[in-house]
């Protein structure tokens, strides 16, 4: 993996936490599973076995449906995605 793109994906996952504006809850989910594709790879956890648990079913949905997403291109992703969310675009 490439080093450079590695450490801008840890200075975009700090400021990540530093925005000006809470992200919208859709945005938030882009950003959990981008992060979890990045550092994981696949998601290889059992849906919430809860019908209820409204919270980790959208979080497990939404990092399964990047399966087959390489880490750099997540990397990329969520860079990009916290570039767009700090106005650095």
């Amino acid at each position: 993996m490439d080093n450079n793109l590695k450490a801008h994906f840890e200075e975009a996952v700090e400021s990540s936490k530093t925005l000006k504006e809470r992200p919208d809850n859709e945005t938030l989910l882009r950003l959990y599973s981008l992060f979890k594709q990045s550092t994981e790879g696949d998601c290889q956890a059992e849906p919430p076995s809860n019908p209820f648990d409204f919270v980790n079913k959208a979080k497990y949905e939404a990092w399964s449906g990047l399966s087959g997403l390489s880490a750099e291109n997540a990397m990329q992703e969520y860079i990009e995605l916290v570039n767009q969310l700090k106005g650095d675009n």
